[in-house]
């Protein structure tokens, strides 16, 4: 993705949707990739944004880094209903109406190991009905990129947000005709335009089709040239139904994958950004049903193919908010999609390293569906030039698996206010020290989290806080201090490189706080789980934040111990040993003392399901998708009655 600022258009866009609240938090993101560091309602605000702007024609990120970054939401905040406030097309004022049949979305895969995933599930449903593999045919449709819509004869509707969308049927009244002379009434299609005709015709006055398509069914007088378009028949309703099409078995679809998906794609001439494969038999659907999503027993299949080749003039380093130096390509200027690209940043500093991106290399630069360009792959490389220290604050830069990173986590202008977002939001007993109160802070020279500390109440309003807040914020502090915290949550919450909460609850059934100042990278590289690299990575960064660390520990907080790895030996608790993953809503306590009373039984636990979890606990609200790929680990899932069973 290249360095990324909102154009005019964006902003017009979400000033219409009444969504310009915070275009800063959407730029930082993309331009820093630090979307999971955002708190849960800036995520929303950021996947809502991303969803406006695509419906709009004006894209912001591509369909797969959207897609990962919803479904992480959706499993990590099940409780949020996130689908109620995106994947809604309805953009005109005017009644909703209740759709005749949902119109469910499609979910996705790019690449052939998921479409067989998927097509594993497919024969799981008809084992399960007794229908011989040999019987099971899949249909391929080209996946139009157009406006979706449902005709059910007497109203055209929007598709909304599945279930309720707006009548559009004014649009057959400005002469809108179903491709292929087909007859009103044939359910769900999408609204496209001819793309050869747009390119001669349209292209000089509309930035893309999607502009064509919205303006087709606009409840204001259309523009002459859409409705030109219309009357010469480039504009169409086109019904799924009526779709060209492959159909054929499953084993032939496999064997002959990319044949079959390159001439589907191209089967028509409008715009399309990949293909539909569904199962086809009406028993095996009924069977797997659908998510509240999607329907499971269809996929779409999409993949990036619009590129150039492009020349590295040079490659800067710039220092995250997280402290993540990433490499920023300058590019010869080149036209990609109608648009020129100057910019882009390489993943991270392993890839400048291993694959030789520097001054004179050539890039092959994808830019798919008119979003943000990406490097696919070193055409030529050069001897690459790697940073050795930060551009923000001079310090010696470390490697943290694939990054360079900055662990001056105290002092480096580019991480101070994350760092005391993350201070305050690890802790998590506290409240009012977000990203904008924090922003307001450091505006004005607040850098270190003691600094936070020695801020008396009547100070507050210096800094642009009104009364009653600034006593809620001095209360706040004094309540971070008071209240019980666990000691590794206290030490993760400064930042370390490799010091998430599960490796410094791990070292301080070791060490106590002020002991692990002292150890060496041999002390620590001797324990379970802490690799040599690591331990270095560890105890630089301990170095870095050791004079902070020890002023905010002397403010005395209120820590609980951890457990000493020799008081936990000879466990006989069911569970010892066992790695454990809880995730959804629990009925009989909170999530976090469930995990603590686990820890105290022996188990290690996970925030994220892997090969090596034991058991996935799944409390209420949890999505299939989560307890599916848990399975498909080999992973049991049980359900929190039968893990209280289990520990009881």
């Amino acid at each position: 993705m290249s360095v990324f600022t909102l154009a005019k258009e964006h902003l017009d866009v979400l000033e219409e949707k009444k969504l310009k609240s915070n275009p800063k938090l959407i730029e930082k993101t993309i331009r820093n990739d630090d979307f999971y560091s955002l708190d849960q309602k800036d995520m929303q605000y950021f996947l809502r944004v991303a969803d406006v702007l695509y419906r709009y024609g004006k894209a912001i990120i591509s369909d797969k880094e959207y897609d990962d970054k919803e479904t992480w939401y959706k499993e990590n905040h099940p409780e949020s209903h996130l689908y109620d406030v995106v994947q809604s097309d309805l953009r005109e004022s005017g009644k909703t109406v209740k759709l005749p049949k949902k119109m469910l979305s499609t979910d996705k895969a790019y690449s052939k190991k998921e479409i067989e995933k998927w097509l594993d599930r497919i024969l799981k449903a008809a084992l399960n009905l007794n229908i011989n593999h040999d019987e099971i045919m899949i249909r391929v449709t080209p996946k139009l990129d157009g406006y979706a819509a449902y005709d059910d004869g007497s109203m055209l509707y929007t598709r909304g947000d599945g279930v309720n969308g707006q009548d559009i049927t004014r649009a057959f009244e400005r002469g809108l005709k179903v491709k292929k002379n087909g007859t009103r009434g044939l359910g769900a299609g999408e609204i496209v335009i001819d793309k050869k005709y747009f390119d001669k015709n349209l292209s000089e006055y509309f930035e893309n089709s999607r502009n064509i398509q919205a303006a087709i069914i606009a409840e204001k007088n259309v523009d002459d040239k859409v409705m030109k378009a219309i009357n010469d028949g480039a504009c169409v309703f086109y019904p799924f139904s009526l779709i060209d099409n492959w159909t054929g078995h499953y084993k032939e679809l496999l064997n002959d994958f990319d044949n079959i998906v390159e001439k589907i794609w191209n089967a028509v001439p409008y715009d399309v950004d990949g293909v539909i494969l569904e199962a086809i038999d009406s028993q095996i659907k009924n069977n797997m049903g659908a998510t509240r999503k999607f329907h499971r027993w269809q996929i779409a299949f999409k993949r990036n193919d619009e590129s150039a080749e492009v020349e590295v003039v040079s490659v800067t380093p710039q220092t995250s908010r997280t402290g993540r130096v990433t490499p920023v390509a300058e590019l010869v200027p080149t036209r990609i999609s109608g648009a020129t690209i100057s910019r882009a940043t390489v993943h991270h500093y392993k890839m400048v390293k291993s694959t030789g991106v520097g001054p004179g290399a050539v890039l092959k630069v994808v830019r798919s569906g008119l979003v943000i360009p990406k490097i696919e792959e070193v055409i030529k490389p050069v001897e690459p030039q790697l940073p050795q220290y930060c551009p923000s604050c001079q310090s010696h830069l470390i490697w943290e698996s694939d990054h360079l990173i900055c662990p001056n986590k105290s002092d480096c202008p580019a991480q101070t206010e994350n760092t005391l977002v993350h201070f305050f939001k690890t802790l998590g007993n506290n409240d009012g020290f977000g990203p904008k109160n924090v922003e307001k802070m450091t505006n004005l020279g607040i850098r270190h989290i003691h600094d936070v500390y020695s801020i008396k109440e009547h100070q507050f309003a210096s800094y642009g806080f009104g009364d009653k807040t600034s006593k809620n914020l001095f209360d706040q502090l004094q309540a971070s201090r008071n209240i019980e915290i666990e000691d590794w949550r206290f030490l993760s919450a400064f930042g370390v490189s490799r010091l998430g909460g599960g490796n410094c609850e791990r070292l301080l059934q070791y060490y106590s706080l002020r002991e692990l100042f002292e150890a060496t990278v041999e002390d620590i590289a001797k324990l379970d789980g802490f690799a040599t690299v690591s331990a270095e990575a560890i105890v630089e960064g301990l170095a870095n934040i050791k004079e902070e660390f020890l002023k905010v520990y002397g403010l005395g907080f209120n820590l609980s111990i951890t457990t000493k790895h020799s008081e936990q030996e000879g466990s006989s608790s069911p569970i010892a040993g066992s790695t454990i993953v809880f995730t959804g809503t629990m009925l009989q306590g909170k999530r976090g003392d469930m995990e603590k009373h686990a820890k105290s039984l022996g188990a290690k636990v996970g925030k994220s399901v892997t090969s090596k979890t034991t058991y996935l606990v799944a409390g209420e609200k949890v999505g299939e998708t989560k307890i599916n790929g848990a399975r498909d680990k080999g992973v049991e899932v049980i359900s929190e009655q039968e893990y209280l069973d289990l520990i009881n």
